[in-house]
């Protein structure tokens, strides 16, 4: 036999070969997906038992549990503003039994105070599903004379440095959305950091602070007993609980400071989990006892799909870095 067709019979049967593999490689990956899962399911929280991530990481659990048929469990892992908890995903299996639920401030605020971070939003993982926000609500002790955000600003404006606010802390949300309220507006104000809201409002209470960002349930009690008053909403729309308090951005256009919570992969993750895994969180987040449970909380109910939580996440990573900027926070 001529040693040229020999060579090209022998390259020929080479490349069937491959191809066959290749296609059997990738119908025993696909096959493996179908029966995904089969064995429990963890969902990393980088705060303890109570907090605003934790409580959709648990609400959600529950449902993502009963729909999949495996046990879904909460593996909270403070610590470091969630670099621990990070890291314990970017460091697990990338075979879809892992994932993060976290609000938006362990990729948009820990860049710009943490210098060695050690993980990146981009490069290290991938966006699964927006769960849930939270609207933060503009509130003042019941002494001071404001009872609407415009008179509010009136009343700072002709007081510069003379109100104190409070905050959850240097770097917190409460600290970055009354930051950038003050800089749209022009307003003086002195900031007193707290550890938490368990700290900063009754700190509002009892008159140390004027005015701070809380969640709505940790004032309810307050503003019903007259000792405090909301006058605006961080959301950029005004809250379906509380259709009456207006939102800041009727005042800044496109002002928006609710902190976001939702569900990251790996990245390398399987496409095909990440988009089950997504599918399922939107229709629990139409449940409505899933709604009504989160609202006693203070929270609302959000589903996406990767792409849009995606970009939720892109978005307030530029907002609170502009502003992390404005309020002059230096990296540790």
């Amino acid at each position: 036999m001529n040693s040229t067709v020999y060579s090209r019979r022998f390259l020929v049967n080479c490349a069937v070969f491959t191809g066959c593999a290749i296609a059997g490689l990738h119908f025993t990956q696909a096959q493996a997906w179908v029966d995904y899962p089969n064995k429990a399911i963890r969902l990393v929280v980088p705060n303890s038992p109570g907090g605003f991530p934790d409580t959709v990481a648990r609400v959600f659990a529950q449902k993502l549990s009963e729909r999949l048929g495996q046990p879904v469990l909460v593996d909270n892992r403070p610590g470091a503003n969630g670099v621990v908890a990070a890291q314990v995903l970017s460091s697990s299996p990338k075979d879809g039994y892992t994932f993060l639920v976290a609000d938006g401030s362990i990729f948009s605020v820990n860049p710009a105070i943490y210098r060695n971070l050690g993980y990146d939003y981009k490069r290290d993982f991938t966006a699964v599903s927006l769960m849930a926000r939270t609207p933060m609500y503009l509130a003042v002790n019941s002494k001071v004379s404001a009872n609407t955000l415009k008179e509010f600003i009136s009343l700072v404006k002709a007081n510069p440095g003379i109100l104190n606010y409070g905050s959850s802390g240097i770097g917190s949300t409460h600290h970055l959305g009354m930051e950038a309220l003050k800089t749209n507006l022009g307003l003086t104000m002195t900031h007193v950091p707290f550890k938490g809201s368990g700290q900063s409002v009754p700190a509002l209470i009892g008159g140390q602070v004027e005015v701070l960002f809380a969640a709505y349930p940790a004032l309810a009690g307050f503003v019903k007993s007259g000792q405090a008053k909301v006058l605006a909403t961080s959301a950029l729309q005004r809250s379906s609980q509380t259709p009456n308090i207006p939102a800041i951005s009727e005042v800044i256009s496109g002002f928006d400071f609710a902190p976001i919570a939702g569900m990251f992969a790996a990245k390398g993750t399987p496409t095909a989990v990440v988009d089950r895994i997504s599918s399922e969180i939107a229709k629990i987040a139409k449940l409505t006892d899933v709604i009504k449970t989160l609202e006693l909380a203070g929270i609302e109910s959000v589903a996406s799909g990767p792409a849009d939580h995606d970009k939720a996440v892109l978005a307030e990573n530029e907002a609170m870095g502009k502003t992390i900027a404005i309020a002059g926070i230096k990296a540790e």
